[in-house]
């Protein structure tokens, strides 16, 4: 034997599952509504799926679609998928069908689960699915209506297909994809991100990492997983030996009492699913925590009543910021104690920035258009860029755009943002999204945090419209708080 293959091993989140089995057994790993699973037991339906997987034919590097919300079949996709040597294509669930369609025939998907709720959205375009050769129904039994089932097995039957005994991992290359997940598509048609098993792996721990997870985390899934494979959290909260706790749909009510009910330590959202949760006033007097809520949000910066609420129900709001092609966040705001003692509009100020590379990702840089960082002042704006462990290997079956994307040898954003003297980055808007009024570059989310400061206002969003003096101007769209 080499002193290689003594030294070094593929780095693949198979190897977090296995390391959990041994050292939580009988530790709850999934907690969906009436339904556990210790770590024992989500191992042997993975072992159950990845087995099956290859009875059926299931080819080293294959595709295999999930149209499914945060319930546990998601999860043992993660896993069973990759060991079984496919890929897992992760699907957004609230796409148009001919969305769901091109993306399952520009992957090249052999295999396609589909939860029988969503399965109106893959009836109507049946017939367009190129490669799709089965389609396997996932029966929710934690809910009264199901849907519709489409011609195929049921995917607890299909499991019964596969030995529960462990099955040796095929991965010789940990640059192999693992999975790929679909942008918005927002400029054009959606493209396929391609992730690798080191990158998962990196992610998925530095991720906990930045977040403190441990063993006693408990980690509740208003993320969609579709959502670059929900932030690499379906392997990082099982590298901890943390517990899942899914959540099919999002209602306000549900997450506080699953936060209180479960103890959740850690959850991710949006502004505005956390400014939802603050709504609710029977929701906000029920939750009395008694342990501190670790929340990741990012898409738009914390307002400061935000902050001052979350701080209120003893929720530690992070600060980040990603896109799909680095598996979700590859910068924090980065907090640093003294900051604690300053006021709530300065660390709101502080806390809106998108701050510094996370521990796995490398390097970030704000730059010109040739390449050369911008003076580190906070007011002049350049081009995010980025490179390190979390981002993608590039867009599947796509090298025109990929070498677009690398351009210079790093990744191009498209979003523009200032640096500040302490190496915090803020963001200012997308290249596309300045406003260009008489010849001034307009920051929508500038003009966004001076109307946020109004005592009146819950959320705002500001765009361009058309203007015969100035090219463009701003225009405001405002939601005020209640009563207001």
């Amino acid at each position: 034997m080499s002193n290689h293959q003594v030294s070094y091993q593929c780095l693949t989140p198979q190897s977090f599952l296995e390391r959990s089995v041994a050292a939580f057994h009988q530790k709850d790993a999934i907690v969906y509504r009436q339904q556990r699973w210790t770590y024992a037991e989500f191992a042997t339906r993975v072992n159950q799926l990845a087995n099956a997987l290859k009875n059926w034919g299931l080819q080293k590097g294959d595709r295999v679609a999930f149209l499914c919300p945060n319930i546990p079949p998601m999860l043992e996709a993660h896993f069973g998928i990759p060991l079984a040597g496919g890929v897992v294509v992760a699907i957004n669930i609230r796409l148009a069908a001919k969305d769901i369609s091109y993306i399952l025939n520009n992957c090249g998907a052999r295999l396609l689960f589909v939860d029988t709720e969503l399965s109106h959205l893959v009836a109507s375009v049946q017939d367009e699915l190129e490669t799709v050769e089965e389609i396997i129904n996932i029966v929710d039994s934690q809910i009264e209506t199901t849907g519709e089932k489409l011609s195929g097995t049921d995917y607890e039957t299909f499991l019964t297909t596969g030995s529960s005994d462990p099955l040796p991992s095929s991965l010789t290359d940990e640059n192999e994809a693992i999975s790929i997940s679909y942008t918005s598509g927002t400029s054009g048609q959606p493209k396929g991100v391609v992730y690798t098993h080191r990158g998962a792996y990196l992610n998925a721990l530095g991720m906990a990492l930045e977040l403190g997870m441990n063993n006693r985390s408990v980690y509740l899934w208003t993320l969609p997983m579709f959502h670059c494979n929900g932030w690499c959290f379906p392997w990082g909260v099982v590298a901890v030996g943390g517990t899942h706790v899914c959540l099919r749909k999002f209602y306000p009510s549900t997450v506080i009492s699953l936060i209180m009910d479960e103890q959740v330590t850690h959850f991710c959202a949006s502004p505005t699913i956390l400014i939802m949760l603050t709504k609710e006033h029977q929701v906000i007097n029920k939750l009395q925590l008694s342990h501190t809520v670790t929340v990741v949000t990012g898409g738009a910066p914390p307002s400061p009543t935000l902050i001052q609420k979350m701080e209120e129900l003893r929720i530690e709001l992070i600060h980040g910021y990603g896109l799909t092609e680095t598996y979700g966040p590859h910068s924090i705001c980065e907090w640093q104690a003294p900051w604690n003692e300053l006021s709530l509009a300065e660390r709101a100020r502080l806390k809106a920035r998108q701050g510094v590379a996370c521990i796995h990702s490398s390097q970030m840089r704000v730059v010109d258009k040739n390449m050369q960082d911008v003076p580190a002042d906070g007011e002049t704006m350049g081009e995010v860029v980025m490179r390190g462990n979390n981002v993608m290997q590039g867009y599947f079956n796509d090298p025109e755009a990929t070498e677009w994307a690398f351009r210079g040898g790093w990744f191009h954003s498209g979003d523009l943002a200032v640096m500040y003297p302490d190496g915090y980055m803020e963001l200012r808007d997308r290249a596309k999204d300045i406003i260009i009024s008489s010849g001034t570059n307009i920051s929508t989310i500038e003009v966004e945090r001076v109307i946020y400061k109004h005592p009146a206002v819950s959320e705002v969003a500001v765009i361009a419209i058309p203007d015969e003096k100035r090219g463009e101007v701003p225009k405001a769209f405002v939601t005020l708080k209640p009563d207001e």
